[in-house]
């Protein structure tokens, strides 16, 4: 109890006085909650539960590398299926990261209903290899091709910024709702980066989850926690999922065992997100990881 209290008092000098102090954290505490960082949960309002926990595959991620590709074939296969075997059965991918083949192959015999897919289309200049960005009905395509599989389980349009974005978008947003109604694609939503996006996304019918960085010290995120929170809250409201990312402020605390700890309970606690999404090095990481989301 002592300890989470001086967490979330660091976290509050910080500038989220009033998000994280007072009689609702006083009330979490007090419950006691503990979370299963490998439990089965529902995906907001769609039809998708899978682990809590989720993995993430696109670290310093650009020009379809990443971290995860440069590892090589041998070692991500591993990690995978480490990931896996310990309980993750959520998979965050994307064509900026080069990661769609890695996936399948590493849980080869294990059945496709068993784990659970996110991927994102880039549909912003740089980024890619190639200059040309075809729209969503050659992309999907392209894509299950690429991942060994006949369905996608959530679809982001990925790195999405402009405030106008529904509007600017609304082509590929289209195109990927026919996919949904075919099945194809299961639940589809956005990857937000800046905090007009995030207030567009919690508007537009058309998404049923977000990606959303979120952190108690405001690190590579959308703005400071006070600004943030109410939004997260109202995508909630609106019965968006909320995925978080960008929890250890990619990365930046990764050495720092006490700000590691406050992140992982903002995330659960505060923005009460529904999957936590990790990028994931080594199997250590996943069960450290594990360990503080059980501590919450």
């Amino acid at each position: 109890m002592h300890m989470k209290r001086r967490d979330f008092l660091k976290a509050s000098a910080l500038g989220v006085t009033g998000l994280l102090a007072g009689a609702p954290l006083l009330q979490a505490e007090s419950a006691a909650t503990h979370y299963d960082p490998f439990a089965t949960v529902p995906l907001g309002k769609t039809k998708i539960r899978t682990s809590r926990l989720c993995m993430g595959t696109g670290v310093r991620g650009g020009n379809r590398e990443s971290n995860h590709t440069r590892m090589g074939k041998e070692k991500l296969t591993a990690l995978i299926r480490g990931a896996f075997d310990r309980g993750v059965k959520c998979f965050d991918l994307a064509d900026l990261y080069g990661t769609h083949p890695y996936v399948i192959p590493a849980l080869k015999e294990i059945p496709r209903d068993k784990y659970t897919i996110f991927t994102k289309l880039w549909f912003r200049p740089g980024g890619l290899p190639e200059t040309e960005r075809p729209d969503a009905d050659v992309v999907v395509p392209r894509f299950l091709k690429e991942i060994g599989t006949d369905h996608i389980d959530l679809m982001l349009l990925h790195c999405v910024t402009s405030g106008k974005w529904p509007e600017e978008l609304r082509k590929q947003m289209d195109q990927l709702y026919k996919f949904r109604e075919k099945g194809i694609i299961r639940a589809l939503g956005v990857s937000c980066h800046s905090l007009e996006a995030l207030e567009a996304a919690a508007d537009e019918p058309w998404v049923e989850s977000v990606h959303t960085r979120i952190n108690p010290y405001g690190l590579s995120m959308d703005g400071p926690p006070e600004k943030v929170l109410p939004v997260i809250k109202k995508l909630r409201d609106k019965g968006k999922a909320i995925v978080a990312m960008k929890i250890i402020g990619e990365g930046k605390l990764r050495d720092d065992d006490e700000k590691r700890s406050a992140s992982v309970r903002f995330a659960l606690q505060e923005a009460r997100a529904d999957i936590l999404n990790v990028g994931f090095e080594k199997s250590e990481e996943i069960e450290d990881f594990a360990a503080r989301v059980r501590r919450v």
